[in-house]
C-alpha cells in the first residue's frame, strides 16, 4: 500500500513539474503548428578536437542538412540561446549551453486524409485520425501531423496529446489544452483507469472459443519497430478480443486492451494466427519503396471512457469512422487448428 501512495504521490509531483515547464515562456514561439526543439550543446569528447563554432556543431550533428542551408537558418535567427538571442554561424562553440531551433523537413510526404473532431470543451480535444497520419512529429513527417494540423486548426498553442495509437490505426485520440491540467489527465492512462475499445478486421480461426482474454510477456525485439513475446515469463500485457461478426474467412473483432504496450493488438492477434489484415509489421515485416495508401491497416480506436479527473464527470466517445473490412484480394480458407 505504502510503495502504491509513493507512486502516486512521484506522479503528482512530476505532473506539476511539467505544467511548470509547459508554461515556461519559450525563446522561440510556436510556427505554423510547430514548437521549438531544443539540444544542449555535449562537453567535447576527451581526446576529440573541439569544434570551434556552433555552426561546425550544428553541420556535425545534422549530417543531412546542406552547411550552407544552417548557415541561411542562423542568419534569419531561426537559431537561438536560452534568452531567445539569436546565434549567429561564427558564435564559438560553448558546452552545455541549450540551442533551440526549428526543425524543417524538405519534400514531406502529403497524407490525403482528414482528421475530424468529435468533441471539444475548455480542457480537451477529441479528434478521429485517420490510418496512415501520425500523432506527433517524427520521422519523415512534421506538418502531416494530428498535433501539428490541430494546432493550426485550432489555433491552440498549448495542445498536447493524452496518448498516442499507432501511425497505421485509425480512430480516437484525446488531448488536453491546459498546461495546468494536462498531468491529471495523462495520469489516467498511467493509471490504467481509461476504458477502450478497438475494433479490428483479421482472419478468422475456428480453433478460438470467443470471447478470451489473451495474456503474454511483450518486450522490445532486436528489430527497432517490432515488439515480441516471451515464453515463460509473468505477462504484462493483456487483451480482450471478442466476435463481432464472421464472414467468408475473415472475422470483425473487438479488442479492449487491459494494458498499453507498444504494438500489443496487433501481436497478440498475431501470436493467435490471426494477423490483422494489411499489417506490414507482424507477423512478417514487410517494405515497400512506396507506401500503399489503399490497404489501411484493418485496425480501429473506437471508443474510450473514463471518470473526468478535474469535474469528476462521466466521459465516453466513440469513433465515427468504420473499417472498410476485407478487400477480394483479402479471401482465403479460414485456418482451422
Amino acid at each position: 500500500m505504502a510503495s502504491g501512495a509513493c507512486q502516486t504521490a512521484r506522479r503528482r509531483v512530476l505532473a506539476a513539474i511539467e505544467g511548470q515547464l509547459m508554461t515556461m515562456k519559450r525563446p522561440l514561439p510556436v510556427r505554423d503548428g510547430v514548437g521549438p526543439s531544443v539540444i544542449v550543446l555535449p562537453e567535447v569528447p576527451e581526446g576529440a578536437a573541439p569544434w570551434a563554432t556552433m555552426l561546425d556543431f550544428l553541420d556535425e550533428k545534422f549530417p543531412g542538412v546542406d552547411r550552407a542551408e544552417i548557415v541561411a537558418r542562423m542568419q534569419r535567427g531561426d537559431v537561438c540561446d536560452v534568452n531567445g538571442e539569436p546565434v549567429p554561424p561564427t558564435t564559438p562553440y560553448q558546452p552545455q549551453q541549450k540551442l533551440y531551433y526549428y526543425r524543417e523537413i524538405d519534400k514531406e510526404p502529403k497524407l490525403p486524409f482528414e482528421e475530424a473532431i468529435v468533441f471539444e470543451d475548455e480542457f480537451i480535444v477529441v479528434a478521429d485520425k485517420p490510418h496512415f497520419l501520425p500523432v506527433t512529429p517524427g520521422g519523415r513527417f512534421l506538418q502531416e501531423t494530428l498535433l501539428v494540423r490541430l494546432k493550426r486548426r485550432l489555433s491552440i498553442d498549448t495542445l498536447a496529446p493524452m496518448h498516442r495509437i499507432d501511425r497505421e490505426t485509425a480512430g480516437l485520440v484525446l488531448f488536453t489544452k491546459q498546461p495546468a491540467t494536462r498531468g491529471a489527465y495523462q495520469s489516467l492512462f498511467e493509471q490504467r483507469v481509461v476504458e477502450k475499445s478497438y475494433e479490428a478486421w483479421a482472419r478468422w480461426s475456428g480453433h478460438l472459443s470467443l470471447p478470451m482474454v489473451y495474456r503474454s510477456y511483450l518486450e522490445e525485439s532486436e528489430h527497432f519497430m517490432r515488439m515480441r513475446e516471451v515464453r515463460g515469463r509473468e505477462p504484462n500485457s493483456e487483451t480482450a478480443i471478442t466476435l463481432i461478426e464472421q464472414s467468408d474467412g475473415h472475422a470483425h473483432y473487438q479488442l479492449s486492451p487491459r494494458t498499453g504496450k507498444k504494438h500489443q493488438l496487433r501481436l497478440h492477434m498475431a501470436a493467435l494466427g490471426m494477423p490483422i489484415l494489411n499489417d506490414q509489421i507482424y507477423p512478417v515485416h514487410t517494405t515497400a519503396d512506396v507506401e500503399d495508401l489503399t490497404r489501411p491497416l484493418q485496425l480501429l480506436a473506437k471508443s474510450i471512457a473514463f471518470s473526468d479527473p478535474i469535474t469528476g464527470q462521466p466521459r465516453e466517445y466513440a469513433s465515427r469512422l468504420e473499417l472498410a473490412g476485407p478487400q477480394p484480394t483479402d479471401f482465403r480458407p479460414p485456418v482451422q487448428r
